[in-house]
């Protein structure tokens, strides 16, 4: 099953259809993975580096993976989404060459895809909170995962494929469509990019500033700019996440996990990750435990 997994180029996050209201408000969104949206009524708008896209009947988009954009529905939006990874098997996502939003007209096809994709896939909707700040860390990306183990083969492949499908409207849109992005945002994505492919580094602001040959008090200000935070504080925040990935997933205890994260000492490993969780690493340990052993039982 593992193997069937890391062979495949996609991988679901979720998928569903929603009623929207103006409660969807979010700005400075930037995710690792991938989103393609179906608007069945209503309006709304996407912006990113380039411009407003609005949401609209009779459409589907596309949102790459490390784009950052801003979503608004002031009104009432009904859409049909599905968010995945699609870089399992290169490294390199299949829309790595789409730097902005995509926008093509949608078919009939599209549409019953998208029925078919949730029909298939029942209660792969995002369930707390649409904001995508809240529910991106490495255990939501486990947990997805661990659903897709639990697919049967045949849901599996047609999972795949109609994601490969959907995926494919958008192909064309690298060559014919692609517009200009400002070279701060571009910088500060691939800030971002780099942070989360190398949390295991010796990482600083300074050398992230270097990187795009910026001064680090103007790097500082452009990248909370763009991502809403500050850089050191994103990159705590996602070595804690990626802590209660590792506390998930391997057998490595509190120490080996602190000093694989790059932090001085397990003191302050065991502060950090209270503030930003609000748990004792020992406490989340034994959440995990129960939560594995009532899926057991």
């Amino acid at each position: 099953m593992l193997n069937r997994l890391s062979q495949q180029r996609y991988s679901l996050l979720n998928v569903d259809v929603v009623e929207l209201t103006s409660n969807w408000s979010y700005r400075g969104i930037i995710s690792p993975y991938t989103r393609i949206y179906y608007i069945g009524a209503g309006l709304g708008q996407l912006s990113d580096a380039t411009g407003n896209i609005k949401l609209e009947k009779g459409y589907i988009y596309l949102v790459p993976s490390y784009t950052m954009c801003d979503m608004l529905c002031k009104d009432k939006l009904t859409q049909y989404y599905v968010q995945f990874f699609d870089d399992l098997e290169t490294g390199s996502s299949l829309f790595q060459n789409i730097k902005s939003i995509a926008k093509v007209s949608a078919s009939d096809l599209d549409f019953q895809l998208f029925q078919r994709l949730i029909e298939i896939n029942p209660e792969r909707g995002i369930t707390k909170s649409y904001d995508p700040k809240t529910y991106e860390n490495e255990l939501f990306y486990n947990d997805c995962q661990q659903k897709n183990l639990r697919q049967n083969s045949s849901t599996f492949y047609e999972t795949l494929g109609i994601i490969q499908q959907l995926s494919s409207r958008f192909l064309n849109f690298e060559t014919h469509h692609t517009r200009p992005q400002s070279v701060q945002s571009s910088n500060m994505v691939d800030t971002v990019t780099y942070i989360l492919k190398h949390l295991d580094s010796d990482l600083s602001v300074s050398s992230l500033a270097a990187r795009v040959d910026q001064n680090v008090d103007y790097f500082s200000r452009q990248f909370k700019k763009h991502t809403g935070i500050r850089p050191l504080n994103f990159l705590v925040q996602k070595r804690i996440e990626r802590a209660q990935y590792m506390m998930a997933t391997t057998a490595l205890n509190y120490t080996e996990i602190a000093l694989h994260l790059r932090f001085d000492n397990l003191s302050y490993f065991s502060k950090t990750f209270k503030k930003i969780t609000g748990l004792s690493p020992g406490t989340y340990k034994k959440q995990i435990y129960l939560a594995e052993f009532s899926v057991r039982v």
